[in-house]
């Protein structure tokens, strides 16, 4: 029970006759019974280890209000509108100074340690060469200089079943590869020029509306089939071409496994859209070389785009 001793009767109540060493004694006791009783009339407050207070015992409640001091040591909102992952600590969030991270270093894509040389991200005639709605091809009319026709089973002709020597050799070892697993894959289309992905867009314009095309096919000079890097492959049976159904046939299912091995990836994965800027495409393989396609399965990444580090292409700028 709290009491008020203001005027300190309660100590001298219990005093005995007045003498020096008494008096001393009284006022020891007198102190000692003021803090007790201080201590025993103020509530009781816990923390949590964030120093946010916690609830006070008996009140049945975990919920409280911060106090000023626990409001000031929290951060302010970062300005940033990208979202900081729960896990992530300050000490992860600041590098401390005894171990400083170059900005470049945690700037740097995940291609940066790729195994093997390092490419151009921009001249068409690289193997890494990223084409999409905000890189166009330059020149926009760019013709590979070393157009060739693989030998493999062909479901196209013309311009259509040619790729350029590199991808051409590549697609060779594969298509090998996959009939001695008994999977039959066809070339449906590789290369088209500037003048053919333009009456192609054209056509998806006309039938489907600008913007509707702009999801299905590449305007003229954003094409990676101009480039000769590029490929659609079909299934032996002829089944399911250039549909989401494709996906499961042998040809497709083969290839997601495989491709890799010899320097190739499905360039537009499964809703991987709102970065490469186009809808599911099973059928449409890459060229980027071996080292670079396995080391990108390997870190469990879908697009060019992350992997090298370029920024998200959803749409047109």
């Amino acid at each position: 029970m709290c009491y008020d001793d203001a005027d300190g009767t309660a100590g001298r109540r219990e005093a005995g006759p007045e003498s020096p060493s008494r008096r001393a004694f009284s006022r020891l006791l007198l102190a000692g019974t003021g803090l007790a009783a201080l201590s025993a009339c103020t509530p009781a407050q816990s923390f949590t280890p964030s120093g946010t207070p916690g609830p006070t015992p008996g009140t049945g409640t975990g919920s409280s209000t911060p106090t000023a001091a626990a409001a000031a040591s929290t951060p302010p909102p970062s300005s940033s509108s990208a979202p900081v992952p729960e896990s992530t600590t300050a000490a992860a969030q600041a590098p401390s100074a005894a171990s400083p991270v170059p900005p470049s270093a945690a700037a740097r894509p995940p291609s940066a340690a790729a195994p093997g040389p390092q490419h151009s991200l921009s001249d068409p005639t690289s193997p890494w060469v990223i084409v999409n709605k905000h890189r166009p091809l330059s020149p926009a009319t760019f013709v590979p200089p070393d157009l060739a026709r693989p030998a493999v089973r062909l479901a196209t002709s013309g311009e259509a079943a040619l790729v350029n020597g590199t991808t051409a050799a590549a697609a060779e070892r594969m298509f090998a590869a996959a009939a001695a697993d008994g999977v039959i894959i066809t070339l449906a289309s590789g290369y088209r020029s500037f003048a053919t992905q333009r009456a192609t867009y054209g056509s998806y314009v006309n039938s489907r509306g600008q913007a509707e095309a702009d999801t299905a096919s590449a305007r003229p000079g954003y094409s990676e089939h101009q480039t000769g890097w590029a490929f659609d492959i079909g299934d032996g049976s002829g089944a399911d071409s250039f549909t989401p159904q494709f996906k499961d046939r042998p040809a497709a299912i083969w290839a997601k496994a495989n491709a890799h091995r010899f320097g190739f990836v499905v360039r537009y994965p499964w809703m991987l859209h709102e970065i490469t800027g186009y809808f599911y495409e099973p059928w449409h393989l890459r060229f980027i070389g071996k080292e670079a396609a396995a080391d990108m399965r390997a870190r469990g990444i879908g697009t060019l785009e992350e992997y090298f580090g370029v920024e998200a292409a959803p749409a047109y700028l």
